[in-house]
């Protein structure tokens, strides 16, 4: 096993539990431990100053990995950890190739739904409504849903539709951000510019436009109306995926949002920002305070996302060839799951394979043996290291009515996709949640 391989393997498995990728400070420690590097020296070979290398990303590397290869792993025994984990990954692939053989069709539901998969169910109109809205001069949408409902295969469909168009299209997504990245307003939007600027494949040129006497807004602003609109003559589109990260930051979303707003509103008289249209995509209705009239979250094409209906999970079964279910077993299976679009996905994946009943399904889903058990462990896990989530998590499930819950938790719980929120009351986003967490915070 070379690094090669072992930073693919990490990779994939980090996306696979936290739904993002590493980041270029991740690698850099992981090539750095692969050679039997110092933090120091891996702080200079990496331009990253040696107090943020060891005291911050690194303790965050080898705990990111200890969750996913479910071992302790630190930086002088990563190398044996993965190849153990490597090994065991292809005696599984072996093993699962010969069930393949007869289940050619089916895909693993993990990640982005690809844009020919059969298994991508279209939730009427939302779809052609993003179609024509991003064909709109200096159009904005918003795709707002709890994580894994769809978002960002929603948002790639969309990107998709606008270069089959003739439209540039930029994707960045937040979590691929350093952390570093945030700790300012002009180091996050000269992150911004650079990264723009080099998928449009154009040379970053920020230190000619950027003047700290005229503030970092103005600068990204005359950098995006005056260099890279007026470099690029097709419409750009650029979409923002996990934008719900700088929630977090105050210093940033409290200047950045409202640039977005303004941006938006620039489209209106100037035709240069005519060019722009902004995908922004978030997990949740954003609860940080923001004027009405500065805040992009009241303005373009809003789209939430909703779980899937009885008859769209009836579309799904027979995409997956499990035409011998009954209208009792799904409305079953319906009312455990909800029509939480993963949660239906990987149910099928494993009755398609044959690899258990739809009654021992529906017995063992909420438990430990349950086919959805390394979900549940990892919102277990979650909501341990974050008491107080726990506390106000364990109130819902306990509850037989819907109950009222303080902002910020309600947000972060919806967030996860743990509750559904009507007003500020909350309830168990599905029966499989109630069932689990009643049980493991009582």
């Amino acid at each position: 096993m070379d690094f090669e391989q072992a930073l693919e393997v990490v990779d994939a498995s980090v996306f696979a539990r936290f739904g993002r990728h590493l980041t270029d400070v991740e690698t850099a420690i992981l090539s750095g431990a692969w050679q039997s590097q110092t933090y120091e020296q891996i702080a200079v070979t990496s331009g990253y100053s040696a107090s943020y290398i060891t005291r911050d990303v690194g303790p965050k590397v080898w705990k990111s990995l200890s969750e996913v290869l479910g071992e302790t792993v630190s930086k002088t025994n990563f190398q044996a950890a993965l190849e153990r984990h490597w090994r065991s990954q292809n005696k599984t692939i072996q093993s699962i190739t010969r069930l393949d053989a007869d289940n050619d069709f089916l895909e693993v539901p993990v990640g982005i739904v690809p844009l020919d998969s059969a298994f991508y169910i279209q939730r009427p109109p939302i779809e052609e409504r993003a179609y024509a809205q991003v064909s709109k001069p200096g159009s904005l949408i918003r795709i707002t849903a709890p994580r894994q409902m769809g978002k960002t295969s929603l948002m790639h469909r969309i990107l998709d539709r606008a270069r089959q168009e003739g439209l540039r299209t930029v994707l960045l997504s937040l979590q691929q951000a350093d952390n570093s990245i945030f700790t300012s307003l002009d180091k996050f939007l000269r992150w911004l510019g650079a990264n723009v600027s080099r998928q449009l494949t154009l040379e970053p040129k920020l230190d000619a436009y950027w003047d700290a006497d005229i503030g970092s807004k103005v600068s990204c602003t005359i950098y995006f109306q005056e260099y890279l609109l007026s470099e690029i003559n097709s419409p750009i589109v650029l979409a923002l995926d996990e934008v719900n990260r700088i929630f977090e930051y105050p210093e940033i979303y409290l200047d950045f949002l409202p640039l977005l707003r303004s941006w938006y509103e620039d489209a209106v008289e100037l035709e240069k920002w005519q060019k722009l249209r902004l995908i922004v995509v978030h997990t949740t209705e954003a609860y940080i305070p923001l004027d009405i009239n500065q805040s992009p979250f009241n303005v373009g094409l809003p789209i939430k996302l909703p779980e899937f209906s009885l008859e769209q999970v009836q579309d799904l079964a027979a995409r997956h060839h499990l035409n011998w279910l009954k209208q009792e077993q799904l409305t079953a299976l319906w009312a455990l799951v909800g029509g939480h679009p993963y949660l239906v996905r990987v149910a099928m994946y494993h009755l398609a394979r044959q690899e258990i009943s739809l009654a021992e399904l529906l017995q063992t889903a909420p438990t430990v043996a349950g086919i959805y058990s390394d979900r549940l462990r990892h919102h277990l896990a979650y909501l341990q290291e974050h008491p107080e989530l726990a506390t106000a998590f364990k109130q819902v499930v306990e509850a037989d009515e819907p109950l009222p819950l303080e902002a910020i938790a309600a947000y972060k719980l919806e967030s996860m996709g743990l509750v559904k929120l009507q007003a500020n009351l909350a309830t168990p986003s599905c029966q499989l949640y109630r069932l689990y967490f009643r049980a493991q915070l009582s």
